[in-house]
């Protein structure tokens, strides 16, 4: 029994640090939502594909940003976002499209789909910014004919939404709501034709 008692230790030794993170100093998790379905029927649209939104460094985590008075960026302690930010923001892009009822089919490039079009996208802005008190939400976007490869239509979407704290749980619902906005602009232009 005695010669078990340096391997116990040595498992507790282990095993405590692990313990200790699973306290309350792990951060929550937040997630964007999707546009709701239209109920509209499905209409025989145009195919699109999406690609995953390209941005600066900051914007390649899953963490939430707030960028401070004189432009610096920093990170919202307490929060992240549920998945990498590009990556999410391209899911729920596809599923708001999907959601529509107005397009043939809504894909990712690697699902290696015919399309008519490809969605391509810029993440320039999606933070809270601690100087005014806001959700910023910019996101530009081009349409591109997959035949030629020529863009048919470009245009920036950008949405504000008031924080009512610089805390995570604020500004992830802030940021979610901005998403919103810029969701359903993104739609209604991508099913305008343009």
């Amino acid at each position: 029994m005695t010669q078990n008692l340096p391997a116990l230790a040595l498992a507790a030794a282990l095993v405590a640090p692990l313990l200790g993170g699973c306290g309350g100093g792990a951060p929550l998790t937040f997630d964007l939502a999707a546009l709701p379905p239209s109920g509209r029927p499905a209409m025989a649209g145009r195919a699109i594909v999406v690609a995953e939104p390209v941005g600066i460094q900051p914007f390649e985590s899953d963490r939430i940003i707030v960028r401070e008075p004189g432009g610096s960026l920093s990170f919202l302690g307490g929060g992240q976002w549920a998945d990498r930010l590009p990556r999410l923001i391209q899911t729920r892009l596809i599923q708001s499209l999907e959601n529509s009822g107005r397009l043939r089919s809504v894909s990712r490039p690697s699902d290696k789909v015919a399309s008519d079009y490809q969605l391509i996208s810029e993440i320039r802005a999606f933070d809270v910014s601690a100087g005014t008190g806001e959700a910023v939400v910019d996101l530009s976007a081009k349409l591109i004919a997959e035949g030629t490869g020529r863009v048919t239509a470009a245009r920036v979407f950008t949405a504000r939404v008031p924080v009512k704290a610089v805390n995570a749980g604020n500004g992830a619902a802030a940021l979610d709501a901005a998403l919103g906005t810029v969701l359903a602009d993104v739609v209604r232009w991508v099913n305008s034709g343009r």
